[in-house]
């Protein structure tokens, strides 16, 4: 897209062609930019991508913007639990992109929320690896659609060891390899 190209960004390649429905986690999460560079890229892949909000946050006009962009209102309150309501939205739409970062935070986050995991099972729905880059200025999807197993830690050290391969706009924020996680957590300590 223009836009991207202007300031020296690319998109990769490899879009998720004949996939209706997945959870997206993309990453590294670090600055509020990777919404907007993540949004064009999207719209080159011709995907809506979605995402969860608390509902409060769907008033005039902000509500109507939230929902133009891809939000969807869950109630946080209500006796459904949160994941029960984004299995609802897969099972109710013939398409869905529901898109999470899971690091929940653009500071550095070692503990990852398993929301998109418990998600994608539940859904029965594969999970799709999306990636920013600044260093080289790419952003997109990882080539390989990546399947839950069951065992969401083994799955999430293997996720994390693929997005550890990307540089955030603040690299010290990013996401890590489990054992990089372990190593700066006892230094740390020190």
């Amino acid at each position: 897209m223009f836009i991207l190209k202007m300031f020296g960004w690319r998109i990769d390649p490899h879009s998720p062609e004949g996939v209706k429905k997945a959870v997206v986690v993309m990453g590294p999460h670090t600055s509020n930019w990777d919404f907007i560079i993540g949004k064009v890229a999207f719209m080159q892949y011709n995907i809506k991508g979605t995402f969860l909000i608390k509902k409060e946050l769907f008033f005039w006009p902000l509500g109507w913007f939230l929902k133009v962009i891809g939000g969807i209102p869950v109630d946080r309150k209500s006796n459904n639990n949160f994941t029960d309501q984004a299995v609802d939205y897969f099972n109710n739409n013939e398409t869905m992109f529901m898109v999470f970062t899971p690091e929940g935070t653009r500071s550095y986050s070692p503990n990852w929320k398993k929301g998109f995991y418990y998600i994608a099972q539940k859904a029965n729905v594969p999970i799709y690896i999306g990636y920013i880059d600044y260093k080289k200025k790419i952003g997109g999807f990882y080539p390989t659609l990546f399947q839950p197993t069951g065992n969401s830690d083994a799955d999430i050290a293997s996720i994390k060891e693929i997005l550890s391969k990307y540089e955030g706009r603040f690299p010290e924020n990013g996401i890590f390899t489990v054992e990089d996680d372990a190593k700066r957590a006892l230094k740390e300590s020190k």
